[in-house]
């Protein structure tokens, strides 16, 4: 694709913009402590305005630093003292040929900070009562560092806001908005969404108001209007000037809706908008809510409200929410939007745009829609994106040439092993990449049959090793006669972890299954070896049948292959319930399995992300899925699973098979074998310390940077 109307040049009001795309607003705790802008959140922005997006809209602005605010390191923008990091980060992104903007916020309700400090919420009325279940998926240590955990042990202070509030808010954002433009900042986004202050207002649920600025429509609007005609009055004409609205508030009655968002939308263009950004939120009643709206799992999941609001109104807008760069063209192409703002894709890869412009779409690190990000907001931490470990670090993580071009052989093709490839080649080094089965990707491969976004990653990783002059040595043991034969002179191993069956009786069992056997089987990896001790001829023949057709060699054919045969019974038990366990789970019910999860445990999936876990287990849930937590397993026969519950009473689980999810751990062996040879080496991913697809990217990287 050209992506000719994606990369088109736009304007919002008399903002010239060099093409459609825009860094999307979002919290990163990239700030000081003090709310100030350092090095860390100016290397980032900057690195995003180097990579070519038209506009980049820093997230929530502190407008009354610290109150109204949400997150431990959140930037401020309330007094003069923010004004000199403030402008160096504008200038940093200028250099690019990008424009900036600020968004301004006061979290209202749900300024968390407020609550863990002491102060005041400032509400437009008393918010209805409201209870979730979002903490019940989090594990002691996350329940301890959990954003509002820290609150004082008294119920918080509500204000709720009175005339000289309201004139005081409205005060707020538009200093806010004159301290930006003196700071060099091209346009402020106010945010009128996400159940914050303008929001509440907004909001016929929240709002319960009887005076001017509550009851009618026009009255809830009347502090956004107010807050527009200030800003507007404080500002000059070539600021911009634009509003987040939500199209709707999704689990709430009463809540905003399309209609209203519409309306808003038309008084907020009357009252001197220059465009609206359209996003949706929904009451957090449970942890999964989260991914409806704001942070939309759903592909394209805001467009169609956007291209609703855009019918009624003539400024600009802003489409939001997990937009694909060829949708995101079409849909400019089409006019259900003006612009395309991004978040999760900008962490991923801050290139994006320049990577559409040179035709280059397929090298692309994808977001793997993994939710590290935004999780880390959620436990007081500085956000990270499991694919791109630059991200926040870029005045830390820099690739810089080799001094010196040794040739470097890395062991083992996943994650880890591919990723170290691509650095090292990038750097100038001479490149090995040495996989001892008959394919790239490691258990990377296995883990996009359970997850399809990871099987893009893979696609990008495999992509861009093709691009580079890396020589691959597939069906090839890393010996040190074979290392010694290539002259490697340095060597990375990343062969993966090692999974040791439990100690409980009965796993020897033909019914019992690794998790590595059965991706050994389905993936090709030395599945000879698996199949003869596990399945009947007939099903080594059907493996076979797979095999011969290519199916083994596409996640996509294998995915479908794996709906009509798995070497699994009806009935399967589950011993282990953190990342492998639960992900295996989701995979077996979609192919028809009923499915029982036993985890030695308090907690469940304690290594995957917060958000993604709310959604893994809602969806387990839906599946009534038993998900039983302080089971002790006492051993294993051809007819069930016999364990013990917290209290110490013995039950079973009829199983036909059962797969061991745990016992997965570093795997020094061909490391240590190879340090015996005196062979120059250093142990990145999973065998080194076991951290996923996440610790493999981070650790790769930070072993090659530092050769």
């Amino acid at each position: 694709m050209s992506y000719k109307n994606l990369l088109a040049p736009g304007r919002i009001g008399d903002l010239e913009l060099r093409n459609r795309i825009i860094m999307a607003p979002m919290g990163s705790n990239f700030a000081e402590v003090d709310g100030t802008c350092g090095e860390r959140i100016q290397a980032y922005y900057e690195a995003r305005a180097a990579g070519g997006a038209g506009l980049l809209i820093m997230g929530v602005c502190s407008i009354a630093f610290p109150a109204g605010t949400a997150e431990p390191y959140q930037v401020g923008v309330s007094d003069d003292r923010f004004i000199p990091g403030l402008s160096q980060l504008a200038e940093r992104v200028h250099k690019h040929g990008a424009k900036i903007a600020m968004q301004l916020q006061h979290a209202g309700k749900t300024a968390t900070r407020d609550m863990a400090e002491g102060r005041e919420l400032w509400v437009p009325s008393m918010p209805p009562p409201f209870q979730t279940d979002m903490m019940k998926a989090l594990t002691p240590d996350e329940l301890s560092n959990f954003i509002s955990a820290s609150r004082t042990r008294n119920r918080p202070t509500i204000r709720v806001m009175q005339q000289p509030d309201i004139e005081q808010m409205i005060e707020w954002f538009a200093s806010a908005a004159e301290r930006a433009q003196r700071a060099g900042f091209d346009g402020v986004e106010i945010h009128a969404a996400h159940s914050y202050i303008i929001a509440g207002f907004l909001s016929a649920y929240y709002n319960q108001r009887d005076d001017q600025y509550g009851g009618s429509l026009e009255n809830r609007a009347r502090l956004m209007v107010e807050v527009l005609h200030a800003v507007r009055a404080r500002t000059v004409k070539d600021f911009g000037v634009w509003l987040r609205l939500d199209a709707y508030e999704l689990h709430t009655d009463g809540g905003i809706t399309l209609e209203e968002c519409k309306a808003f939308a038309a008084m907020a263009e009357a009252a001197g908008a220059d465009a609206v950004s359209i996003s949706a939120y929904a009451a957090i009643k449970n942890g999964v809510a989260f991914t409806e709206a704001p942070l939309v799992q759903k592909p394209a999941g805001f467009l169609d409200w956007a291209g609703e609001v855009k019918k009624s109104i003539s400024i600009p807008v802003i489409s939001v929410g997990r937009l694909e760069p060829d949708v995101a063209d079409k849909a400019i192409a089409d006019g259900t939007c003006d612009f395309v703002a991004m978040a999760r894709k900008m962490l991923a890869d801050p290139e994006l745009p320049n990577k559409l412009a040179r035709n280059e779409a397929a090298s692309i690190r994808p977001c793997i829609y993994c939710y590290v990000c935004v999780s880390q907001i959620f436990v007081n931490e500085r956000v990270k994106c499991a694919v791109n470990p630059f991200t926040g670090a870029e005045s830390q993580k820099v690739i810089m040439p080799a001094e010196k071009a040794r040739h470097v052989a890395i062991v083992g093709g996943g994650p880890a092993g591919l990723e170290a490839a691509r650095l090292a080649s990038l750097r100038g080094f001479k490149v090995s990449l040495i996989e001892r089965s008959n394919r790239l990707g490691g258990t990377l491969f296995f883990a996009a049959l359970a997850y399809p976004e990871n099987g893009k990653l893979l696609d990008n990783l495999l992509h861009q090793v093709a691009q580079l002059p890396i020589t691959v040595h597939l069906n090839t043991a890393a010996t040190p006669e074979f290392l010694q034969k290539i002259g490697a002179e340095h060597v990375l191993v990343a062969n993966g972890a090692r999974r040791d069956a439990p100690d409980i009786p009965g796993t020897d069992g033909k019914q019992v299954w690794s998790g590595d056997e059965l991706r050994r089987l389905m993936t090709g990896d030395r599945a000879d070896e698996v199949a003869k001790a596990k399945l009947s001829i007939t099903q080594r023949t059907m493996m076979k049948a797979g095999s011969l057709t290519g199916a083994t060699n596409s996640t996509d054919a294998l995915k479908q292959l794996s709906r009509l045969w798995m070497p699994l019974g009806k009935r399967v038990v589950i011993i282990g319930g953190g990342l492998v366990g639960l992900e295996l789970a989701e995979f077996l019910v979609e192919r028809g399995r009923q499915v029982s999860v036993l985890e030695p445990s308090e907690s469940l999936g304690r290594e995957i992300s917060i958000v993604r876990r709310w959604r893994v287990l809602d969806n387990l849930n839906k599946h009534d899925v038993p998900l039983l937590t302080h089971c002790t397993v006492q051993r294993i026969d051809q007819q069930a699973v016999h364990y013990q519950d917290a209290e110490g009473v013995s039950l079973s689980l009829t199983a036909d098979s059962v797969v061991l999810a745990i016992g997965a751990g570093p795997d020094e062996t061909l490391a240590n074998k190879l340090r015996e040879a005196d062979i120059p080496l250093q142990s990145i991913g999973d065998c080194n310390n076991l951290g996923y697809i996440e610790g493999a990217i981070r650790s790769a990287t930070d072993a090659v940077l530092a050769l």
